[in-house]
């Protein structure tokens, strides 16, 4: 059994589960907001196009993916970053899903040693500790704190890390705060990734889902455009069609950049056998070629947000993030309480910030933090808010908070 097994935590999920162990909510209907997946109607046009390519269970997919589809890609991508290239030969790879991908990629990119380190923000996406441990490699967890706008300080990381360092995995926008990181500190992590020699990992699944139509969340792959980077030398991108088309069951994304990097990868995936489906395929070109569905998305989050925020307004230290459909709300109390009396009494699962972070130095970012994600019907969202604001409100007579 390979012993960097032994490494891996229980998923948040597995966690809250045991935090509600033994709990009896009251007689209300559930509202879950601690998994982003997205609950707004799957575009038609997407399913018909997998009914209309049935017969194509009959082939087997190639890794590499189909011409149709990398183009498709390759459009969407230049048009969305402003970049004047990307070469769907050798810069984009179709992939099931960013889970996966990102997961995959750390086996493929990380050379195993004592001294390798795999950097990433701090709260995470849990699946870059993993694909670190099981790349044998050390997470190196940074802080994500209110003081640098839930950013971690990149300035603040010593030489020795950054040596040490073979990959950076950053997120932007960010999981769970919503922050999006600026052109302008891409470039100094580009910058770092030159002098220290190491690779960009950026996953952007979520930045498809912003607040204004003419600011758009910033990329990677954008901002080696502007330094005129054109080859994105140590930079690649990790995008997804779950958050963007309301598709988390077609398990469709893509990884683009530097193409000698996608190359070593591609040679992975083949021997990984992941391989996504034709008719997925020809689905998610369709998907990445229509923009109406995905400005329609936005409409619906900002609607929800708006009607969120004002009744927790006054209740909760929680603002509007700048991209995504999360919440990152301060808790009056430790995070795991707040979020197992909010359950016990208002029959509603909100996320513990400390099981999507890690304690450094006797410090946990994502302690008295909980992520509410905003993926029901706006209408069930706002019943979870009063609940939640009714729950506060327990607290402050209780003299709790």
């Amino acid at each position: 059994m390979n012993p960097n097994l032994l490494a891996l935590q229980a998923y948040p999920f597995e966690k809250l589960r045991d935090l509600f162990a033994g709990l009896q909510p009251p007689a209300l209907a559930h509202i879950a907001l601690s998994i982003g997946e997205p609950k707004h109607a799957s575009p038609a046009f997407v399913a018909k196009t997998i009914t209309n390519n049935i017969d194509k269970l009959s082939n087997y997919p190639t890794t590499k993916g189909i011409p149709e589809l990398r183009n498709a890609i390759a459009r969407w991508a230049c048009q969305r970053f402003n970049l004047s290239m990307l070469d769907p030969e050798t810069e984009i790879l179709p992939v099931n899903g960013t889970r996966e991908a990102l997961f995959a990629f750390a086996q493929t990119v990380v050379n195993s040693s004592p001294n390798a380190l795999v950097c990433s923000p701090n709260p995470f996406y849990q699946i870059y500790e993993g694909a670190a441990l099981l790349a044998g490699a050390t997470p190196e967890f940074l802080a994500c704190g209110v003081e640098n706008g839930f950013i971690p300080d990149f300035a603040a990381v010593s030489a020795d890390v950054w040596q040490r360092c073979q990959l950076l995995f950053i997120c932007t926008p960010g999981n769970p705060s919503g922050a999006v990181m600026s052109s302008a500190q891409l470039k100094e992590l580009i910058a770092l990734a030159d002098q220290y020699d190491f690779i960009i990992a950026s996953d952007e699944c979520y930045s498809e889902l912003y607040f204004d139509e003419d600011s758009p969340p910033p990329g990677l792959l954008q901002a080696c455009a502007e330094l005129g980077r054109n080859n994105y030398q140590r930079c690649v991108v990790f995008h997804s069609l779950s958050k963007r088309s309301n598709l988390p069951g077609l398990r469709s994304g893509f990884v683009a950049g530097d193409a000698a990097i996608l190359k070593d990868f591609l040679l992975y995936r083949t021997y990984h056998g992941c391989a996504m489906p034709i008719q997925h395929q020809l689905a998610s070109t369709a998907a990445w070629s229509d923009e109406n569905h995905v400005k329609a998305n936005r409409d619906l989050y900002r609607k929800k947000f708006a009607e969120v925020l004002e009744i927790l307004d006054g209740c909760l230290d929680v603002s509007r993030p700048d991209a995504s459909f999360y919440l990152w709300a301060k808790t009056p109390i430790s995070d795991t309480e707040f979020a197992k009396g909010l359950f016990e009494q208002q029959h509603v699962t909100v996320l513990p910030g400390s099981y999507l972070s890690r304690e450094v130095d006797g410090f946990n970012p994502g302690a008295s933090y909980v992520r509410m994600a905003l993926v029901a019907e706006t209408e069930q969202c706002a019943d979870a808010a009063h609940r939640i604001k009714a729950y506060v409100q327990s607290l402050v007579e209780r003299g709790s908070c």
